[in-house]
Protein backbone atom coordinates (compact mmCIF):
# COMPACT_ATOMS: atom_id res chain seq x y z
CA UNK A 1 0.00 0.00 0.00
CA UNK A 2 1.20 3.57 -0.78
CA UNK A 3 2.56 5.30 2.16
CA UNK A 4 2.00 8.82 1.53
CA UNK A 5 0.42 11.30 -0.86
CA UNK A 6 -2.40 10.78 -3.41
CA UNK A 7 -3.84 6.93 -2.66
CA UNK A 8 -5.97 7.28 -5.54
CA UNK A 9 -4.87 5.02 -8.11
CA UNK A 10 -5.84 6.66 -10.98
CA UNK A 11 -5.30 10.21 -10.09
CA UNK A 12 -1.30 9.13 -9.05
CA UNK A 13 -1.10 7.38 -12.65
CA UNK A 14 -2.18 10.30 -14.16
CA UNK A 15 -0.07 12.90 -12.49
CA UNK A 16 2.78 10.42 -13.14
CA UNK A 17 2.68 10.51 -16.74
CA UNK A 18 2.45 14.08 -17.49
CA UNK A 19 4.97 15.92 -19.38
CA UNK A 20 5.28 19.87 -19.34
CA UNK A 21 2.63 21.44 -20.42
CA UNK A 22 -0.05 18.78 -19.99
CA UNK A 23 -3.32 19.49 -18.73
CA UNK A 24 -5.58 17.99 -15.92
CA UNK A 25 -8.68 19.38 -14.94
CA UNK A 26 -10.62 19.53 -11.45
CA UNK A 27 -14.59 19.95 -11.58
CA UNK A 28 -17.41 20.30 -9.99
CA UNK A 29 -20.36 17.79 -10.11
CA UNK A 30 -22.22 19.72 -13.26
CA UNK A 31 -19.47 20.00 -15.99
CA UNK A 32 -19.47 18.20 -19.16
CA UNK A 33 -16.77 15.90 -19.59
CA UNK A 34 -15.92 14.67 -23.45
CA UNK A 35 -16.42 11.13 -23.89
CA UNK A 36 -12.70 10.83 -24.92
CA UNK A 37 -11.36 12.32 -22.07
CA UNK A 38 -10.83 10.07 -18.89
CA UNK A 39 -13.03 10.47 -16.20
CA UNK A 40 -11.75 10.24 -12.66
CA UNK A 41 -15.20 10.28 -10.68
CA UNK A 42 -14.47 11.05 -7.13
CA UNK A 43 -17.79 12.79 -6.46
CA UNK A 44 -20.16 10.55 -3.70
CA UNK A 45 -22.77 13.36 -2.62
CA UNK A 46 -23.04 17.29 -2.47
CA UNK A 47 -20.14 18.38 -0.94
CA UNK A 48 -17.61 15.14 -0.96
CA UNK A 49 -15.52 15.69 -1.58
CA UNK A 50 -15.37 19.62 -2.61
CA UNK A 51 -13.05 21.33 -5.04
CA UNK A 52 -11.10 22.83 -2.93
CA UNK A 53 -10.12 19.50 -1.23
CA UNK A 54 -8.83 17.96 -4.42
CA UNK A 55 -6.95 20.79 -5.58
CA UNK A 56 -5.22 20.78 -2.20
CA UNK A 57 -4.11 17.24 -2.45
CA UNK A 58 -3.52 17.19 -6.58
CA UNK A 59 -1.24 20.20 -5.70
CA UNK A 60 0.90 17.63 -3.09
CA UNK A 61 2.33 15.67 -6.11
CA UNK A 62 1.45 17.56 -9.46
CA UNK A 63 4.28 20.58 -10.41
CA UNK A 64 1.60 23.31 -11.93
CA UNK A 65 3.05 26.43 -13.88
CA UNK A 66 -0.25 27.88 -14.42
CA UNK A 67 -4.33 27.26 -13.82
CA UNK A 68 -7.36 28.20 -16.34
CA UNK A 69 -10.79 29.02 -14.62
CA UNK A 70 -13.88 30.46 -15.73
CA UNK A 71 -14.04 34.04 -15.42
CA UNK A 72 -17.51 34.14 -14.42
CA UNK A 73 -16.39 32.22 -10.94
CA UNK A 74 -14.85 35.52 -9.94
CA UNK A 75 -18.71 37.20 -10.42
CA UNK A 76 -20.77 33.91 -9.27
CA UNK A 77 -18.59 32.46 -6.87
CA UNK A 78 -15.92 35.29 -5.14
CA UNK A 79 -15.27 33.38 -1.97
CA UNK A 80 -14.66 30.03 -3.76
CA UNK A 81 -12.17 31.91 -6.33
CA UNK A 82 -10.54 33.81 -3.61
CA UNK A 83 -9.66 30.65 -1.82
CA UNK A 84 -8.80 29.11 -4.70
CA UNK A 85 -6.27 31.50 -5.72
CA UNK A 86 -4.75 31.19 -1.90
CA UNK A 87 -4.54 27.44 -2.58
CA UNK A 88 -2.74 27.80 -5.66
CA UNK A 89 0.01 30.49 -4.42
CA UNK A 90 2.03 31.63 -7.16
CA UNK A 91 0.63 29.76 -9.78
CA UNK A 92 -0.39 31.85 -12.99
CA UNK A 93 -3.75 32.35 -13.26
CA UNK A 94 -5.53 32.96 -16.69
CA UNK A 95 -9.47 33.06 -17.11
CA UNK A 96 -11.37 32.64 -20.10
CA UNK A 97 -15.69 32.37 -20.93
CA UNK A 98 -16.89 29.48 -19.43
CA UNK A 99 -17.77 28.70 -23.52
CA UNK A 100 -13.83 28.16 -24.15
CA UNK A 101 -12.89 26.78 -20.17
CA UNK A 102 -15.04 24.06 -21.65
CA UNK A 103 -13.43 23.71 -25.34
CA UNK A 104 -10.65 24.05 -23.24
CA UNK A 105 -11.06 20.55 -21.29
CA UNK A 106 -10.99 18.89 -24.87
CA UNK A 107 -7.03 18.58 -24.54
CA UNK A 108 -7.23 17.23 -20.62
CA UNK A 109 -5.66 14.39 -20.03
CA UNK A 110 -8.22 13.72 -17.52
CA UNK A 111 -10.96 15.43 -15.82
CA UNK A 112 -11.57 14.95 -12.20
CA UNK A 113 -15.21 15.07 -10.74
CA UNK A 114 -16.14 16.31 -7.35
CA UNK A 115 -18.92 16.22 -5.25
CA UNK A 116 -18.38 20.02 -5.64
CA UNK A 117 -21.83 21.57 -5.90
CA UNK A 118 -20.90 25.50 -6.31
CA UNK A 119 -20.94 27.30 -9.62
CA UNK A 120 -18.06 27.64 -11.55
CA UNK A 121 -15.79 25.30 -9.58
CA UNK A 122 -13.77 24.42 -12.02
CA UNK A 123 -9.98 24.67 -12.59
CA UNK A 124 -7.46 23.45 -15.88
CA UNK A 125 -4.07 23.25 -14.37
CA UNK A 126 -1.20 23.00 -16.60
CA UNK A 127 2.08 20.83 -15.88
CA UNK A 128 5.12 22.75 -15.17
CA UNK A 129 8.73 20.77 -14.51
CA UNK A 130 10.72 20.64 -11.55
CA UNK A 131 14.14 21.37 -12.96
Amino acid sequence: MKKIGILNSEISEVIGKLGHTDQIVICDSGLPIPDHVKRIDLALKEGVPTFLETLETVLLEMQVESAIVAKEMAVVSPDLEASMKETLGKVDLVTVSHEEFKELTQKAKAIIRTGEFTPYANVILKAGVIF
